[in-house]
């Protein structure tokens, strides 16, 4: 298996027919890039995994909403899952404009681990700050996401993104 996440990125092109046009941007869980299929008929995203865990829970994620069918929360676009690959580990995906909910990464299915009141304090107060008025509308979003079982612990206005 390719190490390096742009091998990686290359092999998952390769086993998919994608041709690789672009670069989306990286965080703490790996890089996503853009696509397109080799007949040109559309343009979509790849993230690369720098881990396995990560990769299923955003993986799992993604396909609990296709279970559902579910492509938005309150408007805020979700990206459609289009394959995966445990090897690699990697995730295929359509490209959402603003508003939008992505990157699951970190995100916790049915079960999220157990804080106490203080660090929960601090975790409503850094998202009261890094979201701002937007705040009350972000936690209705995380709201209707816990009531289908997934539980986003780390958001941010990157991946609830208002604008």
């Amino acid at each position: 298996m390719a190490e390096d996440i742009n091998e990686r990125m290359d092999e998952f092109a390769s086993r998919r027919g994608l041709r690789r046009i672009g670069w989306l941007g990286s965080g703490i869980h790996g890089s996503v890039f853009t696509v397109e299929d080799n007949d040109r008929t559309g343009v979509f995203a790849v993230k690369i995994h720098e881990a396995g865990v990560p990769y299923q829970r955003e993986r799992d994620v993604y396909e609990r909403l296709m279970e559902v069918a579910i492509l938005d929360v309150r408007g805020f676009r979700i990206p459609r899952l289009l394959a995966g690959d445990d090897e690699l580990p990697a995730i295929e995906m359509t490209i959402v404009k603003p508003p939008w909910v992505l990157d699951f990464a970190g995100a916790w299915l049915d079960f999220p681990p157990r804080f106490s009141e203080e660090v929960m304090a601090e975790w409503r107060r850094k998202n009261e700050e890094q979201f701002g008025e937007d705040w009350p509308m972000a936690q209705l979003v995380l709201g209707d996401l816990e009531d289908m079982g997934i539980h986003m612990l780390d958001p941010t206005p990157s991946n609830i993104c208002f604008r």
